[in-house]
């Protein structure tokens, strides 16, 4: 009996894996491009306590060429804050990253000009068709013995221009 049970149950779920409308794959695995625009969100300061006080953040954002292969080449690097305003253009000219090259901006933890809606929108492409990057948010930050620190990761918007 129970192992009648242990192998009904033992094909159900094979039934699930395989069926699955998702295919069981590496978590991040993406489609290859050629370039996006990427929503990137941070926090300059966080909220903590019934008065809310704001808990201030060192934000730095990285842009991370995960293709073995290919360059890519990161064309915008803007801050935008809680509103939706542009606070700063981190970028004149072009940057290429070299396969698994990474590069970073960063914002003081004294800055908080762009509140806790605060998001970077990361501009790139490529001649070839590549791994997308990594473009990700890291806050960190420090008060008294207390430490926080977290991190977000973009979500791509459009495709290149």
């Amino acid at each position: 009996m129970k192992k009648t049970i242990f192998l009904a149950y033992l094909a159900l779920l094979s039934a699930a894996c395989f069926l699955s409308p998702h295919p069981l794959q590496a978590e991040g695995l993406a489609d290859l491009s050629n370039g996006q625009a990427v929503y990137v969100p941070a926090y300059s300061h966080i909220y903590s306590g019934d008065r809310e006080s704001p808990f201030l953040l060192t934000v730095t954002v990285s842009i991370r060429n995960i293709d073995l292969k290919n360059t890519i080449k990161v064309t915008a690097v803007d801050y935008y804050d809680t509103k939706g305003d542009l606070l700063k253009k981190f970028m004149n000219t072009p940057v290429t990253l070299r396969p698994l090259e990474s590069m970073r901006y960063v914002i003081p933890e004294k800055d908080k000009s762009g509140g806790s809606g605060a998001n970077f929108i990361v501009k790139w492409k490529s001649d070839k068709l590549v791994n997308p990057p990594i473009v990700e948010t890291v806050m960190i930050g420090t008060q008294s013995q207390q430490g926080i620190s977290f991190t977000s990761r973009g979500q791509a918007i459009t495709k290149p221009e």
